[in-house]
């Protein structure tokens, strides 16, 4: 049940939501956010003190709104556990099943997604965490901008025409990555940056992870 948003911030980051207590491992939860949101001020206070031209507002700015996103995505993977199928996963499902803005969407969800629940519920929260701790850390930050539109992509249709929902809401989502991939947001004050700027970084590698490393981000 939510309070306020001061309330509700800090019971987040310290672990004392519903979702935490009923993930069954809400402490480590707790840290791993923790050190995400560390890691992430580290590799943004390294970036601004050795390279002059991250020292914009605009850079700030794009950090923080990323970051941000980041711990939404954190946030809502909390609820999808338990495995292999949490109660507020498969309730927030079963509206795809009437609710979608195409047949083909809805015959989806009834008689694919939710047979495969055990299934679907774990690779969503993993999809969820992997955008979590790319946005947050900055790191392959435009490859999974594009996963990410296409995840909130399938909410938006999914959802659709559920009365209580705001279609826009989705919209814009998708827009905030778009806005990540088109200025690849993972260098201003993020690893991606980092990367780049290392003279030891896979970015400047020969090597398999270097190549790799650079054909996505």
């Amino acid at each position: 049940m939510r309070t306020n948003p001061f309330v509700d911030a800090w019971l987040f980051v310290t672990g004392n939501t519903d979702e935490h207590r009923a993930s069954g491992v809400g402490w480590l939860l707790t840290i791993l956010f923790l050190v995400l949101v560390a890691s992430s001020i580290w590799a943004a206070a390294k970036s601004w003190r050795r390279d002059p031209r991250q020292r914009t507002k605009e850079h700030l700015a794009t950090w923080f709104m990323r970051v941000m996103l980041g711990v939404m995505f954190y946030q809502g993977s909390i609820w999808k556990l338990p495995f292999p199928v949490a109660g507020g996963f498969e309730a927030a499902l079963r509206p795809f099943a009437e609710y979608a803005a195409f047949d083909f969407h809805r015959w989806l969800a009834k008689n694919v997604f939710l047979p495969m629940l055990p299934v679907l519920d774990p690779l969503v929260y993993f999809t969820e965490l992997s955008l979590a701790v790319s946005f947050i850390l900055g790191f392959l930050v435009r490859p999974m901008s594009v996963i990410g539109m296409l995840f909130v992509t399938q909410l938006w249709l999914g959802l659709y025409r559920q009365p209580e929902e705001w279609p826009w809401l989705y919209v814009f989502l998708i827009f905030v990555q778009g806005f990540f991939f088109v200025t690849n947001a993972g260098k201003s004050l993020g690893l991606d940056g980092f990367i780049a700027r290392s003279k030891a970084g896979p970015s400047v590698g020969t090597g398999l992870l270097g190549r790799l490393y650079r054909a996505i981000a």
